[in-house]
């Protein structure tokens, strides 16, 4: 019985999975928290979709094809906010209408020419076939934006919680806003190999979305959230060799699970003390 529980450990691909998962849980949890007070959840969908543009130009470039991903996430999020402060259009339509066109730019780039990088690996991620490299690049990033945010923490609290009164106190509220936007760029570009374009989202809302039912004390929120992701991630890996199903997928099922069981408990609660 044993040696069928910890059949999968004996794989190189399957403990690869498992670092890769524990290592972007990390910054995408912590993001999530403060995406979700910010309600800035379709931001990260707006950037996640918008860097397929960015891969496909840096593999005609014959560049790191984080560059281009990471280049075309800035420039989403830059031409989102522009076109939020200098129109009458709300944000939330600016972000899908850039999107959208990002997104579609990128899947008509991809046509065009002949590559060796299945469209599907872009899309939903390849969590089995992380390389050392992908594992090295995905660490620096995840230490990176989690030092940021854990220094930042109480800056970008009070940002996202009332960015007037942030301005007032005397924060740099738009380097606060802008630099959230760029560690969003950059965890997206830590999650590429992984999850993919279209699954990243489900990691930058799900375990702030969980946190945010379970406590209201925001202190408990960012460590809620990444043990909860942390979690969820080596249980969907692990499940996921035994079903026969893609890893990334089956992680995000998790999260959306356990986010049902948070939500239910929160809703009991809430009748219980009216």
């Amino acid at each position: 019985m044993m040696e069928a529980l910890l059949f999968p450990f004996q794989f190189a691909f399957m403990n690869n999975a498992f670092v890769m998962m524990l290592i972007i849980a990390v910054p995408t949890s912590l993001l999530s928290c403060y995406l979700v007070l910010k309600g800035w959840s379709l931001m990260g969908d707006a950037i996640s979709h918008a860097v397929l543009p960015g891969v496909v130009v840096a593999y005609l470039l014959n560049i790191p094809l984080i560059i281009g991903a990471f280049c075309a996430g800035m420039i989403c999020a830059l031409a989102t906010g522009f076109l939020a402060e200098n129109s009458r259009v709300k944000q939330d339509t600016v972000m899908g209408i850039v999107f959208s066109g990002m997104f579609g730019f990128g899947i008509v780039l991809y046509t065009k020419i002949t590559t060796d990088v299945h469209l599907d690996h872009i899309l939903f991620g390849n969590m089995l076939g992380v390389s050392d490299t992908d594992l090295w690049t995905a660490g620096v990033i995840a230490g990176f934006v989690a030092l940021v945010v854990l220094a930042k923490r109480r800056d970008l609290m009070l940002h996202a919680f009332d960015p007037i009164q942030a301005q007032a106190v005397g924060l740099p509220v738009r380097w606060l806003h802008y630099g959230l936007l760029s560690l969003i760029s950059l965890t997206i570009v830590a999650t590429l190999s992984a999850v993919g374009i279209i699954l990243s989202i489900g990691l930058l809302i799900a375990p702030g979305a969980i946190a945010f039912l379970v406590t209201r004390r925001f202190a408990l929120m960012l460590p809620i959230a990444v043990g909860v992701t942390a979690v969820s991630g080596f249980l969907g890996v692990y499940l996921s060799f035994f079903i026969d199903s893609a890893p990334a997928p089956t992680v995000i099922l998790i999260l959306t699970l356990v986010f049902i069981v948070a939500f239910v408990r929160a809703n009991l609660r809430a009748r219980a003390t009216t």
